[in-house]
């Protein structure tokens, strides 16, 4: 696909969608004050900010989901209202989100068209037009499927094309994209700049929301901050640094993201020994010392979180054995896990680490029950107690603990899925990806509480996928490459190209 990237030119120096004086209230939270947002043809705009900051609920309000309270919206100069999402839809803007609202069980061509396909007689979905129609938006962007496959023979960078076909299928002027590198390869992830330099070059407005500052400075045009509701800043990207951004973000310079660490590791309290299972991992040896976190590096498919998931008891091994304290001990379920002393936190959040209509002290105190409880009825006061304990230490931003975890942003729900289960007092806490999708001030925080934790003498184990966070949390790494162990590092033998080398199956003995 050729690179398309104009630059901004006077042509395009004319916003084709104005947002001012946004304000949004809900019950003890103000999420917008007064924001001011504009989108320029042919142009990406970054929208910064951290966890918290108003990224979502102005998307909202763009998409018609909510109506704000005060500001005015106008499209072309013209005022307009999103009464609703359909409204939004028929004045050309349209989500691309970082988990993609598409339907599993419909083909492509069905879910590119879901809403709006096109008729035939007598009312009736013109299967063959709107086949032909998809086939020709997918050969825009160089789609390598068919219309007819089915959504859930795809994986995900295909299913964000299907998700950005659709957006194309209602001739959108303005795309929003939502944290869409998240779950992609680095080989997706620069196929998807490409795409977003093709739509530029179409002269439509692009709003990316991120937290990679290496992909914003890569593709965006200008940039917008949000902090705590309020805009705090605009501009062209080849006018900011990177630390005059953070600054904006946070209220404060962030020098040092990574906490000093100078403890020195305990006693073994995990072993793992050949760890086997059919499909995802094999003879896995491993061990875990307290005071001490334990790095897992690997590409996408390494089988990493596999294993942890095995450790935790949510899938069975075929063979193997797991030793606490030096004691072997069977575990076979996450209870059984849980009593060991052993939790994990695991990536996806929304789906397996938090019941989202659930309130924020329900959630935090579900797998504790036995603390906040006396013959076999809940005291509220102490719920709230053990929930306020850990929350504060997370720093979690939150108007009230009775606040459903579902409405919080996604960094607040990470933390609340952490508070969770360090309120279980474990010896091993495994984290899966723990600063995945959060902002640059969040992930300080939660990189100071993992140091706290393995200084008070938890054992930590945190699986990432990030470089930098790799090499300034881990006292030691394991790489994990096809399901089996490809290296252990110890601190003195990190480095980007150690790891790369290592999970890429890369032969050479540079390091």
């Amino acid at each position: 696909m050729q690179q398309l990237a104009p630059s901004p030119d006077a042509a395009h120096d004319v916003p084709v969608l104005e947002l001012s004086g946004i304000t949004k209230t809900f019950p003890g939270v103000k999420a917008l004050n007064n924001v001011s947002l504009d989108l320029y043809p042919g142009q990406v705009t970054a929208l910064i900010g951290e966890n918290g900051a108003g990224k979502s609920t102005i998307v909202k309000v763009l998409t018609g989901i909510y109506q704000p309270d005060g500001g005015a919206i106008e499209v072309d100069g013209a005022s307009v209202q999103f009464r609703s999402a359909e409204a939004a839809t028929a004045a050309g803007i349209t989500a691309i989100h970082q988990e993609t609202v598409l339907f599993d069980e419909l083909s492509v061509a069905e879910n590119i068209f879901i809403g709006h396909a096109p008729r035939g007689r007598f009312g009736l979905i013109d299967t063959a037009a709107m086949h032909t129609k998809a086939r020709e938006i997918l050969g825009r962007i160089d789609a390598p499927f068919d219309p007819s496959t089915p959504l859930k023979d795809l994986g995900i960078a295909s299913k964000h094309l299907v998700a950005i076909a659709r957006a194309l299928s209602v001739d959108a002027r303005v795309v929003i994209m939502d944290e869409p590198t998240a779950a992609l390869s680095q080989k997706e992830i620069e196929e998807l700049y490409e795409l977003v330099d093709r739509l530029k070059a179409e002269g439509r407005a692009i709003l990316f929301i991120s937290h990679k500052f290496d992909e914003i400075f890569r593709i965006a045009d200008r940039y917008v901050v949000f902090r705590d509701g309020e805009h705090v800043g605009a501009g062209l990207m080849a006018d900011v640094r990177e630390g005059d951004l953070v600054q904006l973000m946070v209220g404060r310079a962030v020098d040092q993201i990574f906490p000093e660490r100078t403890h020195q590791a305990g006693d073994e309290v995990l072993r793992v020994e050949r760890y086997c299972h059919p499909t995802e991992f094999d003879g896995i040896n491993l061990t875990l010392k307290a005071g001490e976190i334990l790095g897992f590096y690997g590409l996408v498919g390494a089988g990493r979180s596999e294993l942890m998931q095995a450790i935790f008891g949510i899938t069975t091994p075929s063979a193997g054995q797991i030793f606490i304290e030096g004691e072997a001990r069977s575990i076979r379920s996450p209870a059984d896990a849980i009593s060991n002393g052993i939790v994990y936190v695991p990536e996806d959040r929304g789906k397996q680490g938090a019941i989202l209509g659930l309130p924020i002290f329900q959630n935090v105190t579900l797998p504790s029950l036995g603390r906040t409880s006396r013959n076999g009825f809940l005291k509220l006061a102490q719920e709230f107690t053990l929930a306020r304990e850990y929350t504060e230490r997370l720093e979690l931003r939150a108007a009230a603990l009775d606040q459903n975890v579902g409405n919080l942003s996604g960094g607040n729900q990470q933390k609340v899925v952490i508070a969770k289960w360090l309120a279980t007092q474990p010896r091993v806490i495994i984290l899966d990806e723990p600063t995945k999708g959060i902002d640059i001030g969040s992930k300080a925080a939660v990189h100071a509480f993992m140091a706290e934790l393995a200084a008070q003498g938890l054992a930590v184990i945190m699986i990432s996928s990030e470089i930098p966070e790799i090499l300034g949390m881990s006292d030691r790494v394991v790489v994990m490459r096809e399901g089996l162990i490809a290296a252990e590092l110890s601190r003195d033998e990190l480095s980007p190209e150690a790891l790369v080398r290592h999970a890429a199956g890369i032969g050479g003995d540079q390091t």
